[in-house]
């Protein structure tokens, strides 16, 4: 048996911050498709595993525990299997860095699509997005980020910051060659410290299943297409 849950919809995109997690920790799950994911949106919200709008949802099983919104899951595997830094001020920047990657993915999409890219709005936008690759640079250069090895936020082992941040840029950049080639001019250590932490196994492996199942969909429907439009690649 699994040791957790996942409902997500098949695609990478939020969801693939929770399947790193899980996968650099050596842990399995179980997918749940969109009909169980429906299932779950459209049930009562005192009979919800947790009271959710939409997925990521995370059951841990031996715990009996159910989680929702993807930097809330991230924490509570951070805590739950050492993988967050030894001191409140790292753990603090670390989370920080997580909520910074799902603000990024918003933003990206224009929450959750809420209007289309057009040449204008990505014109527009171009500079913020710079602006939060530089805030990783930065981030790094106060904490230590160095180009050949060891992240930032406690020690030389992969903990959530690299994971996080590795999936963030290479799931985005894998997927939008320009946008590769944006990080690794504008935030070159960090460009570095995401093909690292990407390159070790189990992550590795994790892009290579994501290729399978996904192709090359990122978030899907019409802002993905939209966003396409813009971006190419």
């Amino acid at each position: 048996m699994s040791d957790y849950d996942l409902y997500y919809w098949p695609v990478p995109f939020r969801g693939q911050f929770v399947r790193a997690v899980l996968a650099h920790a050596g842990k399995t799950w179980t997918e749940h498709d969109a009909g169980a994911i429906g299932k779950l949106m459209g049930a009562a919200v005192a009979d919800m595993p947790v009271p959710f709008m939409g997925p990521p949802l995370l059951v841990d099983r031996k715990a009996d525990f159910a989680i929702a919104q993807m930097p809330a899951i991230i924490l509570y595997l951070g805590e739950t299997l050492d993988l967050l830094p030894p001191t409140p001020a790292l753990r603090a920047m670390t989370i920080k860095l997580v909520n910074d990657a799902n603000d990024v993915i918003d933003e990206l999409t224009i929450d959750g699509g809420k209007q289309m890219w057009t040449d204008k709005r990505w014109s527009d936008f171009v500079p913020r997005l710079e602006k939060w690759m530089g805030f990783w640079e930065e981030t790094g250069r106060r904490h230590g980020l160095r180009a050949d090895a060891g992240f930032v936020l406690g020690g030389e082992a992969a903990g959530v910051a690299d994971v996080v941040t590795a999936t963030l840029w290479t799931t985005m950049g894998d997927r939008f060659p320009k946008l590769r080639r944006m990080l690794e001019e504008t935030a070159p250590m960090t460009a570095a410290l995401a093909r690292r932490v990407s390159a070790l196994p189990a992550l590795a492996a994790l892009a290579e299943k994501a290729r399978r199942d996904y192709g090359d969909a990122y978030c899907g429907g019409e802002i993905e297409a939209s966003l396409r439009g813009v971006v190419g690649g």
